[in-house]
């Protein structure tokens, strides 16, 4: 039977990432550390061939996938983008501790939001449409290998709703420029919309 793998990877690390700061839809480059640490796991360490390759429309992202697939031209899909933190973007836990609305949408209540910005209700219902949406149309064109660079929280958002094993989302927090291959059974897909972890990237 024909199975198909995705996987999923993170963005190299931005100057926001380095300060600790909420990076949601600030559309940032990769910083001179994260273009360094993403060459030098490029270098040691192997990334998977991909018949196609799916970004979020963030530079971050797009640039990450540019280092680590040169010869692909990314599918860009703007659900695949950040959060959008609004009133909490560019600011540290430390700096939003106080916050009576930080600490409730950090507690992963579905209905609180950043000031001005996206529910995590919101961001789980788009992040996980996208996904079954590039899974099924993989599957219907008979792609059998595919890449998505992203971001962490669209990364651990679609491997705590689809991923097995079935883990909460902080289990699936992922280092930059690293991720989770997945493996996919059409006939387990069409019944329960799961899919098997089978690796980390790189190896």
């Amino acid at each position: 039977m024909k199975t198909y793998k995705i996987f999923l990877i993170r963005n190299a690390l931005t100057q926001g990432n380095t300060e600790g700061k909420y990076i949601g839809q600030t559309d940032e480059p990769l910083c001179e550390e994260g273009i360094l640490q993403l060459k030098d796991l490029i270098e040691n360490y192997n990334y998977p061939k991909a018949e196609a390759v799916f970004s979020s429309p963030l530079l971050r992202c797009i640039q990450t996938a540019a280092n680590i697939y040169p010869e692909n031209k990314p599918i860009i899909i703007t659900d695949l983008s950040e959060c959008n933190f609004g009133e909490f973007e560019g600011h540290t836990a430390d700096e939003l501790s106080a916050s009576e609305e930080f600490s409730l949408w950090l507690k992963g209540s579905q209905d609180a939001a950043p000031p001005f910005g996206e529910s995590n209700r919101d961001f789980s219902k788009r992040v996980r449409e996208c996904f079954i949406k590039i899974v099924d149309g993989l599957i219907k064109t008979g792609t059998t290998s595919a890449s998505i660079i992203t971001h962490g929280g669209v990364i651990m958002t679609i491997l705590s709703s689809f991923g097995l094993p079935e883990l909460s989302m902080h289990e699936w927090l992922t280092p930059s420029g690293c991720g989770f291959t997945l493996c996919i059974t059409p006939s387990i897909w069409s019944r329960i919309n799961k899919a098997e972890v089978i690796s980390e990237i790189p190896d």
